[in-house]
């Protein structure tokens, strides 16, 4: 089992191609049974996956076994996949609108621009804004947005409390003037996520 509370992937981390290709289909379905619980659907076509190492772990080692770029690819898929790994206080996301016909998927995006800064997380009523991953600017100067933003949320120490304890509801939102959804985490999407804060 791959510890999910690590906060980066090293170099040391890193399964020989031979060894992953062996386990691969292994460790696919149990990332696979994990990312059940770390998956919110916000409104018709805004999927939320939140990331811990052990996703991030699985998706480094999926691009170097698809892409085989050896010792040599390494260091980049580090860079752009750490960054997504929670740090004890936050939680990051990846944010997904998911719109198959390509032409609707054109127009919705030409209306949603943006709409990383109107994603959120609430606890108890009080709300968490995200915070973008600052590697790329994911909406054009044209106002359309791309389809795939990466968010963090920080937390507090008191939001934290309030997210572990169940007595608070908390909420994953969108309020975009053009989109405007939220959804409820469930008791066990809630404690999965819980355990991306450290104790």
């Amino acid at each position: 089992m791959i510890a999910a509370t690590k906060t980066e992937i090293t170099r040391a981390d890193i399964l020989p191609p031979e060894v992953y290709g062996r386990e691969r289909r292994a460790l696919r379905a149990d990332i696979v049974e994990m990312k059940k619980l770390r998956r919110v659907s916000v409104g018709p076509f805004a999927t939320f996956y939140f990331e811990n190492y052990r996703t991030m772990w699985h998706q480094v080692h999926e691009m170097l076994f698809i892409e085989k770029g050896g010792e040599g690819q390494i260091d980049d898929e580090l860079s752009a996949y750490n960054p997504l790994i929670p740090k004890g206080s936050e939680l990051v996301a990846t944010v997904m609108l998911e719109i198959e016909d390509p032409v609707r998927r054109a127009r919705a995006l030409a209306r949603l621009g943006g709409i990383e800064r109107h994603i959120f997380v609430s606890v108890g009523g009080e709300r968490i804004a995200a915070r973008p991953e600052g590697d790329v600017e994911r909406t054009k100067a044209d106002g359309k947005t791309s389809s795939v933003h990466f968010v963090h949320f920080d937390f507090t120490p008191a939001q934290i409390a309030r997210f572990r304890d169940t007595a608070h509801q908390v909420v994953v939102g969108i309020d975009h003037p053009e989109y405007s959804h939220m959804a409820v985490l469930s008791p066990a999407a809630r404690e999965a996520l819980a355990r991306d804060f450290a104790d």
